[in-house]
Formats: C-alpha cells, structure tokens, sequence
C-alpha cells in the first residue's frame, strides 16, 4: 500500500510538472515593436499566438519620439524586439541601455537595398527628377538642408531642438508594398526562432499576409492608370514616400527633409511655391504625424488643394479604418486618386 501510494503520488507530480510546463509553453510570445505599423505586422503573422505592443504610439511620430520610463519596462519584459532599422530609431539604443534589453531582436529592412535621400527642397527646385527616382549615393541627406553645419540640430516648429539624427539612407521602405513584403517574411522569422513550437502557425500566417498585401498592390496599379503619369505629382509634408513614389510613377515632392520636426528655411519654401505654380502641381497633402500650419500656408500661396491626410510613419488609433497596415496602404491610395484623378 504504501509503494502503491508512493507511484501515485509521483505520478501525481509528472502530471503537474508536464502541466505546468505546457501552461509556460501557452503564454503567448512577448513581442514589442519599435511603432505601430511593425506593431500590425506583428498582430498579422503572430495572431493570437504573440503579445503584442509597440512603444512609439499610433500617430506618434517616431523622429521626435522621446521614450518614458514606462517604455523601458515594457521593454524590459520583451522575449522579442521587432525595429525597422536604417537609422529610423534614433531613439532606440538609449531606452535599450535603459531597459536591460539584449534579447534577440527583428530587424525588419534586412535584405532591403534603400534609397538614398535626394535632398531637401533646394535639389527638388532644382533638379528635374525623372519617375523612377534614381538616387544619387553623393547627396548629403535631406534634413541638412537648412542647417550650415552637417551636424547641427534639427528644430522643430516652435523652435525646439532635436538630437535626432538619420543617415543618408530612407528608412520608410513599408511604403511600398512590395518591399513590405520582405518585412513581412523577416517577422515570421524572428517569431519563428524566437518561438519554434509555432513555426508552421507563422509561416501560415505570413504567407496568406504577403497574398493579401501582393493582392492590394495589383489593385493600386490598376486603379493609377486613371491617373495620367504626367499629372502625378503632389507636395507632402516631409520626405516620406520616395519608396511609394518608385512603385507607382508618382513624384512627391517634400517640404522639408527626412525628419518631420526639421525646419525648412524662407528660401525652401519659396522655391517650392515656384516649382508648384511652374509645373501646376495640383494636390498637397498633410500627414497624420506632422503639423498642417506649412502645408497650408503652401496651399494659399499656389492656389493647390489640401488633398486630405496621407500616413507616413504611424498607423491612425484603432477604429479610424486607418489602424491596420493595408488599411493605411489604402487610404493613401484613396486620397491620391481622389486628388490627382482628372
């Protein structure tokens, strides 16, 4: 009896051993992005397998984002960190010393062969960039613009300044779709080393994401082509979209360089009302992350219409129709068309 009792009550500590152990292997996979739209990626592939978060927030503009102490412990908590890289964090480094962290982390632009930035507003005034925007390697990059000094820093529009710095590289690659594609495959294999019990759940995932993504950008070309290619051609706010602009024959031209929160001079800006009455630009555009108060000022001044808000770097907050990566790739569509279509 007591050798009977004994069996038993070993097995009735296998059991809870082997419970508790799939009960740790169930929790989902702790995964914070660096902003949102890796965030929706992340949901996408990682379903209800990931805890997702993201640390610079949606309409949260990630050059001037300055992390709190809150974003170091959630951090901190993180068995996987998911970051865009080509230099768009600036940030990240501090809150990752910060946090502790030195977990594995996704950078999603692996593989990615980037644009280089072709300046501020003076090369947009005074060069004639063809379609294809083939970009010269030699250029400094475009938030220098209005500074005299390389390194000097950037000043937003109440005159603050930020230490914020990016390379010669454009990092917002996600804006095109194609190339939003490799990002997606990257993810998936992050989640998958991080998490390999789940592997064919990501890879799944990923899969049927990259057709639905493959699925909207067929649609977008097709609907451009009311568009004639001579006609695309819109002022934004900053340099955000030479990667959307490659895939689609259409010419952005920014107010001011990479960095939303740089400052552009009286010169800029009067070169570039010149450049929209000469070639009869007809749309400029705010963007959800970026103050109105310039492209207005613009559109007085050229007689172009406000086409409507374009999202650069960050999704809009839950519910918009603009919370989700293709929602968001839609959108910008939509109001392009909208204000290009003759």
């Amino acid at each position: 009896m007591k050798m009977r009792g004994m069996y038993s009550g070993r097995m009735v500590l296998a059991l809870g051993l082997l419970a508790a152990s799939l009960s740790v292997q169930a929790e989902p996979l702790r995964v914070v992005s660096s902003f949102s739209i890796l965030n929706d990626m992340v949901k996408e592939i990682g379903g209800d397998k990931v805890m997702a978060s993201t640390i610079v927030p949606a309409n949260g503009d990630a050059h001037s984002f300055e992390p709190r102490p809150s974003d170091a412990k959630t951090l901190a908590k993180a068995q996987l960190l998911v970051v865009n890289g080509l230099e768009f964090e600036s940030w990240l480094p501090r809150l990752q010393q910060a946090a502790g962290y030195k977990g594995p982390q996704v950078v999603a632009t692996e593989g990615i062969t980037p644009l280089a930035f072709e300046g501020g507003a003076d090369d947009h005034a005074d060069h004639d960039h063809d379609h294809d925007h083939d970009h010269d390697h030699d250029h400094e990059p475009a938030h220098d613009h209005a500074q005299d000094h390389e390194h000097a820093p950037e000043k937003d529009h109440s005159g603050h300044e930020h230490s914020h710095q990016h390379g010669s590289q454009d990092p917002h690659a996600w804006q095109s779709l194609d190339l939003a594609q490799i990002y997606v495959r990257n993810i998936s294999k992050g989640l998958e080393q991080a998490d390999p019990a789940n592997a064919q759940y990501y890879q799944g995932r990923a899969k049927d994401y990259v057709q639905r993504i493959q699925e909207l950008d067929d649609s977008i070309k097709t609907r451009l082509q009311a568009v004639p290619v001579d006609k695309r051609k819109v002022i934004t706010s900053h340099d955000a979209f030479s990667y959307m602009g490659k895939a689609y024959n259409i010419r952005f031209i920014p107010l001011v360089g990479v960095s939303s929160q740089a400052e552009p001079s009286a010169r800029d800006i009067a070169q570039i009302i010149q450049q929209a009455r000469s070639e009869q630009i007809q749309a400029i555009f705010v963007e959800n992350t970026v103050s109105a108060k310039l492209v207005e000022q613009v559109a007085r001044e050229t007689g172009a219409k406000v086409g409507g808000t374009l999202y650069s770097d960050a999704l809009g907050v839950p519910g918009s129709g603009v919370d989700t990566y293709l929602g968001m790739m839609r959108s910008n569509t939509d109001q392009l068309i909208k204000a290009l279509q003759p």
